[in-house]
């Protein structure tokens, strides 16, 4: 790809920047949960995701070559066989207690968008090094829907993930 056909990727309005604060497992359900940090505050948003995609993200955290490629390797090296590279990724939205995620990419001068799950998109993200991006309508009606456990009340869970130091994320953090 020839980077001065690329275009500079784009924020939409409605989009907050996060970074991965890091990957830590739920005290009460056992999941993982992929912490996603507002860079320009302390909101969090927490993403519970299922092992594999978290052993993916994982991986990827801690720069762990493998022997073969895993399945994002994969995509990259797809993607990049397609002359197309990502931009971003957005957490598009939340709908009955699921988060959606938009990969967007260019190929050839032209954006492509794909739906993904944000576990995948988050992991594909981390291999391109581009931005993360969650809209602000889901960082708000996530507020409701962030305890993830219905024996702990939203707020508590907000100010516990607010709170976390870096011994809680374990070796996963950021």
């Amino acid at each position: 790809m020839n980077p001065s056909s690329v275009q500079p990727v784009v924020q939409a309005p409605d989009e907050v920047e996060m970074q991965i604060r890091g990957l830590m497992m739920d005290p009460v359900t056992n999941m993982p949960i992929i912490v996603l940090k507002d860079v320009g505050s302390d909101l969090v948003l927490p993403i519970w995701v299922g092992i594999f995609e978290a052993n993916a993200i994982a991986l990827e955290l801690e720069k762990t070559a493998t022997p073969r490629p895993m399945t994002h390797d994969l995509l990259q090296n797809m993607a990049r066989g397609l002359n197309a590279e990502v931009r971003k990724v957005v957490v598009s939205e939340l709908r009955d207690d699921t988060f959606f995620a938009v990969i967007w990419m260019d190929q050839a001068g032209e954006t492509v968008t794909m739906d993904a799950r944000p576990s995948d998109a988050i992991a594909l993200a981390l291999r391109w090094d581009c931005p993360i991006y969650v809209n602000r309508t889901v960082l708000e009606n996530s507020k409701q829907a962030a305890s993830g456990s219905p024996n702990v009340n939203a707020e508590e869970m907000r100010r516990w993930l607010e709170n976390l130091n870096d011994d809680d994320m374990g070796r996963y953090k950021m």
